[in-house]
């Protein structure tokens, strides 16, 4: 029989892998790809070591894809989407309205809180992201302010937005995972979600600040760029009025983001007065080309397509099968569930179950996962210290759900740097939220403040 793998081992082990992606992605800059497939041999190199059946790999491969089929599919449909907005007019109408209205002095404020308004009614941070987003960092390097920092503050609001969101996938999965009533779940996230929203607001109010005056030409050029070659109208904004209908109506998201393909595509139909069917395709799978003769305007919004999200997908794909692997020989497991049998108190509790949700967005890559796994793993330990459940899935919250988004090789990350063209790295010390969410959950641990405890009952 196979030698139990202790917690020492499993630790060395795991840390041998964090330490060999981490090298490759932030010190040698290498593809995430590259550093998660030689991570994958390096796992089953471990496995003959230990004598492991080989066959545990397909099988860790298969059930750590299965989480991520449905996000493959819909980061395929998000390219098409952004791809057909823009050619319709849309995304370019919102730069247009963005540029009239939006201060320039507080932009990166201002579009901090638009896209944490328009979140929390939509419940998603990939759909705002992929469209007001896009319009948004448009905008704003137009204005020449520092991409990094738009996507930090466009990344921030959504995340905000997703994680308040009665609709957010993620927000039901963290109060189900853990017994807990949706809202009663969404009042308590409160005590570290509010914080860390108001001195993300703070911080991206003093370091956004602009003196962009100098840019206002380049605005009225970009402007009318615009205006002469995409159809800019308010009727383009029916997209949008449709995104927030079918959120009310509790739609999936792939149903949305279908009906909102097709609406697109009807709009540049009756634009165009015919059908271009293979320009049309074209246009689907390799995204919009911009030949407005403007440099800038065409950099921004040559963009979109199926095949945008080939590095991405593969990504996810890679970065599953590492996590499934893991997950099947039973080293993260192993860690999390000794973990939970050492805690004496709530803090450490809160603390251990934070960090465990962090880990596994290393390790796994999958924000949904990195809720599943603490979640279940100390479930019975909170429920022993007389915690009730939304101090749980508050700290899954605070650790899982927004801390995939700094993670260059996990799922949320790599869509982010993959829509905006801008490193995770190069955007991860500006996305506030996320860092600060952690933050207030150990302080919360630390001081008591916000743990609630259930009552016990009398014999």
């Amino acid at each position: 029989m196979q030698k139990k793998i202790s917690l020492l081992e499993a630790s060395i082990v795991l840390l041998i892998i964090l330490c060999c992606i981490s090298m490759g992605v932030i010190v040698f800059k290498l593809s995430p790809n590259v550093v998660i497939l030689f991570a994958i041999a390096l796992t089953i190199g471990y496995m003959v070591i230990r004598k492991m059946p080989l066959e545990w790999v397909n099988e860790g491969i298969v059930s750590g894809l299965r989480p991520g089929i449905i996000p493959i599919f819909i980061f395929l449909l998000v390219g098409a989407l952004i791809a057909v907005w823009i050619q319709a007019g849309i995304i370019p109408t919102i730069m247009v309205i963005g540029f009239k209205l939006l201060s320039v002095k507080w932009f990166i404020p201002s579009i901090f809180l638009v896209c944490a308004i328009v979140g929390s009614a939509v419940g998603s941070a990939f759909t705002v992201m992929s469209t007001i987003g896009i319009a948004f960092f448009g905008i704003g390097v137009t204005l020449g302010l520092n991409p990094p920092l738009i996507v930090g503050a466009i990344a921030s609001g959504a995340i905000f937005g997703d994680k308040m969101s009665p609709l957010s996938e993620s927000t039901n999965l963290a109060s189900a995972v853990v017994e807990a009533d949706l809202f009663d779940h969404i009042k308590n996230m409160m005590w570290s979600t509010i914080p860390a929203f108001l001195v993300s607001l703070v911080l991206f109010t003093v370091i956004g600040k602009s003196d962009a005056t100098a840019e206002l030409t380049n605005v009225k050029e970009v402007t009318q760029v615009l205006e002469k070659n995409f159809h800019i109208s308010m009727w383009s904004l029916i997209p949008i009025l449709l995104m927030l209908i079918c959120a009310w109506k509790k739609l999936p998201a792939i149903i949305t983001i279908l009906l909102n393909i097709i609406v697109a595509v009807m709009m540049i139909v009756i634009q165009q007065g015919n059908i271009d069917l293979a320009n049309l395709a074209s246009v689907v799978e390799n995204g919009f080309v911009s030949k407005t003769g403007n440099e800038q305007v065409d950099m921004l919004l040559t963009r979109g397509g199926i095949n945008s999200m080939t590095f991405t997908v593969l990504l996810i794909i890679l970065t599953l099968s590492l996590g499934g692997i893991l997950m099947k020989i039973g080293l993260v497991t192993t860690v999390i569930d000794s973990l939970a049998k050492r805690l004496t108190s709530p803090s450490q509790l809160i603390i251990v179950s934070l960090l465990s949700s962090i880990g596994v967005n290393i390790f796994i890559g999958e924000q949904l996962l990195s809720v599943i796994l603490p979640g279940n793993a100390f479930k019975e330990v909170y429920k022993k210290m007389n915690l009730n459940p939304v101090v749980l899935s508050r700290t899954l919250e605070d650790g899982g759900t927004v801390i995939n988004y700094l993670i260059p090789w996990g799922i949320a990350g790599s869509f982010v740097a993959n829509t905006f063209g801008v490193s995770t790295m190069s955007y991860l010390p500006f996305v506030f939220f996320s860092l600060l969410s952690p933050v207030f959950s150990v302080l919360s641990a630390l001081t008591g403040i916000g743990v609630k405890h259930t009552k016990k009952v009398a014999n």
